[in-house]
C-alpha cells in the first residue's frame, strides 16, 4: 500500500494515505520531501514553500488559500489556509464524453413495479402524509395502528434489552446481575406481513405547513406532490386541519401542475370538516387498508435499467471520501447515464469552486446560466444571514481532512462522474431527463438533501460517508458506501458496501464502480436490503427557505 497520494499532477497539496512520523522521508512522481511534523491519515502535506496568499491546489482545482507561510512537507490546515476557489462563470468550452463499457449490463433488468405513468418503481410503498404539524398527533395514531398490525412492526434490540433489565430487577436481581444484562444484535420483525407486496405504510411527520411563509407552503406542497409521484409509492392518504397554509387545493394544484397524468390513489381528511376526529381516522384507517389491498395485487416485473434514478449523496464525509467511495460511485453513475439511466447530483455548497468544470460539462448554455444563477443567489442568501458556503464543513470533516469546503467539494463532486449534464433543476422540481447526470438544488444538509431528492422522483440512493452515519430516506432504498474499511468494520449495520480496497490499493475505482452497480441492481429487485431499510431509518426533513411569520 502507499503512503501517500498526489490526486492531481498539477496538486501541491499531498494526501496522507497513513499515519506518518515527522522525519519520515517520501517520494512520489520523482519528487522527494521530508516531513516537518506528524501527518495524520487523511491530512494533507505542503508539496512545496507557501508564502502568504499563495493557492493551494487539489483535485486540480484552487481548494483554498495559505495565511501564513508554511514549509515544504509541513501540515496544512486551518491554522494556515482558508477557503479560496476560482471565480467561474456561465459554458465556457465544448463538452466531450467517452462513456465507459457497458457490454455487461446492456441486456440486464431489475425486478420492479411498473408504473401507469413514469418510470418502474424499486419498492412499492404506501404514504400517510400530514399536510400540517397540527395532524402531527392523528399520523401517530395512524402509525401505532397500521404497523403492528401489517407486520411492519420491528422490536428493536434496545426495547428488548430495557425489557430484560425490567424482568431482572422484577425478579429481585443484584445491581452487578443487571449491570452484566448483555444487548442483543439485531432487530426482529414482531409478525409476518399481511400484504406480501407492499414494502411499508411510511409516515411523513414533519414541522411546516404553517407559520412560515406562502412561499415555504407551497415548497412543502411541491414536495410532497413529488413523493407521491415517486415510482416507489403506490398512493397516499393526506391528513389536514383545514385552516393551515398548506391547503389541499395548494397539494391538488402543484400536482396538477407537474403531474398532471398520475393515476394513483389518493385519500384525503380534512379534520374541521369531518364529524369528529374518531369518525375521521377510523374513516381513514379503513380506506388505506382497503386501498392496501389493492395495491397489494401488483407483483414485481423485470425492468429495464434506464428506470433508475440515482441519488449520489455524501454525509459525515472524510479525507478519503474524495479518493474512494465518491470517486467509486462517480463510475457507477457514468455506468448508468450510458444505460439511459439517471444519476442525480445535489448539495449545491458541496460544489463550490467546481462551477466551471460542471458548467461546461452541460449540454446547453442556457443549463449552465440555470446553474450558476442557482449558486450565485444560493450563497448570497447564505452571506446575507451571515455565513457563506465557506462554513459548510462541519468539525468532524474538518478533523479528518476536510480543511476547507473547497476540498470538500471538489471531492464531493467526484459523486456526478464524467457523463454530460443533462438537467439542472431548483428544489422540488422534477427530475425528467436520462442519459447523463441532473444537478439538483439542495442544502449540504444530508436529510434536508435525501428528503429531496427522494421527492424529485430518485427510486434509488447510493450515499457515501467517512465518518458514519444513520441516515436513510422513508421510501428511496438507500445504501451506505463506506470511504474506508476502518468504518466498515467498526460499524457494519450501517454500512453495505465498502471502497477501502481502493485505499488499499487492493481495486480499483472502476472495479468498484461496477460491483456497486450490480449491488444496485440486487437492491432494486428487492434481492437485498439496505441497512438503512432494516433499521428503519427513515428520516423526512423538508427545507424550510423561509422565515418563520
Amino acid at each position: 500500500m502507499a503512503s501517500i497520494l498526489q490526486v492531481h499532477p498539477a496538486d501541491d497539496a499531498i494526501v496522507a494515505l497513513s499515519d506518518l512520523a515527522a522525519g519520515t522521508a517520501l517520494s512520489l512522481n520523482g519528487r522527494s520531501w521530508t516531513l516537518r511534523e506528524k501527518i495524520p491519515a487523511k491530512q494533507k502535506f505542503a508539496a512545496h514553500d507557501f508564502a502568504v496568499g499563495d493557492i493551494v491546489t487539489m483535485y486540480g482545482v484552487t481548494v483554498g488559500k495559505a495565511t501564513q507561510p508554511i514549509a515544504t512537507g509541513a501540515l496544512i490546515h486551518t491554522h494556515n489556509v482558508v477557503h479560496a476557489t476560482s471565480a467561474f462563470s456561465g459554458k465556457q468550452s465544448d463538452y466531450t464524453w467517452t462513456p465507459p463499457d457497458i457490454s455487461k449490463w446492456q441486456t440486464r433488468t431489475f425486478n420492479g413495479f411498473k408504473r401507469s405513468v413514469g418510470p418502474a418503481g424499486t419498492a412499492n410503498y404506501w404514504l400517510v402524509i400530514p399536510l400540517v404539524f397540527c395532524e402531527n398527533r392523528n399520523l401517530a395514531f395512524m402509525r401505532e395502528a397500521l404497523t403492528r398490525s401489517l407486520g411492519y412492526g420491528k422490536t428493536s434490540p434496545y426495547e428488548r434489552f430495557a425489557q430484560r433489565l425490567v424482568d431482572l430487577h422484577r425478579s429481585g436481581a443484584s445491581r452487578d446481575q443487571i449491570e452484566a444484562a448483555t444487548l442483543e444484535a439485531e432487530t426482529s420483525a414482531t409478525a409476518a406481513r399481511v400484504f406480501k407486496n407492499i414494502d411499508g405504510v411510511k409516515f411523513l411527520e414533519h414541522g411546516l405547513g404553517c407559520g412560515g411563509t406562502r412561499q415555504d407552503a407551497q415548497a412543502l406542497c411541491r414536495l410532497l406532490a413529488g413523493y407521491i409521484h415517486n415510482s416507489n409509492v403506490a398512493g397516499a392518504t393526506i391528513l389536514s386541519l383545514g385552516c393551515q397554509h398548506a391547503q389541499v387545493s395548494l397539494l391538488e394544484s402543484e400536482m396538477a401542475a407537474l403531474y398532471p397524468k398520475l393515476e394513483k390513489p389518493l385519500l384525503i381528511y380534512e379534520q374541521q370538516k369531518s364529524k369528529s376526529e374518531r369518525d375521521m381516522m377510523a374513516n381513514a384507517i379503513r380506506d388505506t387498508f382497503l386501498h392496501l389491498a389493492t395495491a397489494n395485487e401488483q407483483t414485481r416485473e423485470p425492468c429495464s435499467l434506464s428506470n433508475l434514478i440515482m441519488a449520489v449523496e455524501c454525509g459525515g464525509s472524510d479525507g478519503f471520501s474524495g479518493i474512494s467511495a465518491n470517486p467509486a460511485i462517480g463510475h457507477t453513475a457514468d455506468l448508468l447515464a450510458a444505460l439511459g439511466g439517471a444519476p442525480v447530483l445535489s448539495e449545491f455548497p458541496e460544489l463550490c469552486g467546481v462551477e466551471q468544470s460542471l458548467s461546461d460539462r452541460c449540454v446547453t448554455a442556457a443549463l449552465a446560466d440555470k446553474f450558476v444563477g442557482l449558486m450565485r443567489a444560493y450563497e448570497a442568501t447564505a452571506q446575507a444571514c451571515g455565513s457563506g458556503f465557506d462554513a459548510n464543513p462541519s468539525p468532524g470533516n474538518i478533523r479528518d481532512g476536510l480543511v476547507t469546503d473547497g476540498i470538500k467539494s471538489a471531492g464531493a463532486a467526484k459523486k456526478g462522474g464524467t457523463s454530460p449534464i443533462v438537467d439542472v433543476l431548483d428544489y422540488a422540481e422534477p427530475i425528467r431527463q436520462h442519459g447523463g447526470l441532473t444537478l439538483y438544488c439542495t442544502p449540504g444538509n444530508d436529510v434536508e438533501s435525501t428528503t429531496a431528492l427522494a421527492g424529485g422522483g430518485c427510486n434509488m440512493m447510493l450515499f457515501t460517508t467517512g465518518l458514519g452515519t444513520p441516515t436513510g430516506n422513508p421510501i428511496c432504498p438507500t445504501l451506505k458506501i463506506s470511504t474506508n474499511s476502518d468504518l466498515a468494520h467498526r460499524m457494519p449495520d450501517l454500512i453495505d458496501f465498502d471502497t477501502g480496497p481502493i485505499i488499499s490499493g487492493q481495486k480499483t475505482v472502476e472495479q468498484m464502480g461496477e460491483e456497486m452497480l450490480n449491488l444496485v441492481i440486487a437492491t432494486a429487485s428487492g434481492e437485498y436490503t439496505p441497512k438503512a431499510v432494516s433499521l428503519g431509518q427513515d428520516d423526512f426533513l423538508p427545507w424550510k427557505r423561509g422565515v418563520s411569520l
